[in-house]
């Protein structure tokens, strides 16, 4: 379960910008302009359900050592939302590439968890000039004439209207029962600023994009990171992705489901190693 911060907060301010045609919203953690110049900055992309805020305890430990900035992937959060906006991977993808330019970011790693490890990787296969690194946590490996994803669309659409509908952290705990009364709580207030058209179609895209593809054009030093539990990245799947991509590091987190910080935090960031040139498990 997320730890306690002990150490100041790293949060500095959440911000907007056009990008892509777009708004897009995202929260900065840790970093001054200058650092810029002397270390990469972070770009981390949240999953199918998770706005930037539901990350946050993350960016918090990220931002001890990075620049960070956690994105409102469109459709989700406060970026831009709502019918008549295209919410395949491909406009998700450059959205991504479109905010990092208009940030004026020079030296960048891509982190993105399970939706948003997909959209990482469709970004990385056009080889932006800034990306230095590419993390992918646990990856939906699901595509046209693979194995579909292990979780089902009832739960996400369930779980958005009873939010939508208005939802407290003992509702939610129905969904998430594992996790930390202050997580809930967290969930149950952002959970009604994800689309639900958005939401649908980047699960039914789950199985129609195919990321696999993307891998060999992706020149970038990449982590795959995988939970123990959960069944959606198995060890088949993993050496395919070697093979595909024979840069990429694998580690599996121990006692970890697909939410893998919220199930063994300190082993999400022990698992990091020194991929990214500092320990993550290394708290200052």
């Amino acid at each position: 379960m997320p730890t306690t911060q002990a150490s100041p907060s790293t949060f500095l301010y959440g911000a907007n910008v056009h990008a892509n045609g777009i708004r897009q919203h995202y929260l900065r953690y840790g970093g001054q302009d200058g650092a810029r110049a002397e270390r990469p900055s972070i770009v981390l992309i949240p999953g199918i359900t998770s706005p930037a805020v539901t990350w946050g305890f993350v960016a918090e430990r990220l931002g001890q050592h990075f620049d960070t900035y956690v994105l409102d992937v469109r459709g989700r959060g406060l970026s831009s939302s709502g019918p008549g906006l295209d919410y395949g991977l491909d406009a998700q993808a450059a959205d991504v590439l479109a905010l990092t330019e208009a940030l004026g970011l020079t030296r960048y790693a891509y982190v993105g968890h399970s939706m948003g490890a997909r959209i990482a990787v469709r970004a990385a296969r056009t080889q932006p000039a800034g990306l230095t690194h590419l993390v992918a946590v646990d990856p939906p490996v699901s595509g046209p004439g693979r194995r579909p994803y292990p979780a089902k669309l009832p739960w996400y659409v369930d779980s958005i209207r009873q939010a939508t509908h208005g939802m407290d952290a003992e509702a939610m705990r129905a969904f998430c029962p594992t996790w930390t009364e202050a997580q809930l709580r967290l969930r149950a207030q952002w959970l009604h600023t994800c689309y639900e058209p958005a939401i649908v179609q980047s699960f039914e895209d789950f199985g129609r994009d195919d990321i696999h593809a993307d891998l060999p054009k992706i020149q970038t030093p990449m982590l795959l990171m995988t939970a123990e539990r959960g069944d959606v990245v198995r060890d088949e799947d993993v050496a395919e992705w070697q093979k595909l991509a024979g840069q990429t590091q694998h580690v599996r987190v121990p006692d970890a489901g697909h939410m893998i910080p919220w199930d063994n935090e300190e082993g999400f960031y022990a698992a990091f190693g020194d991929f990214l040139g500092q320990r993550l498990d290394a708290v200052r």
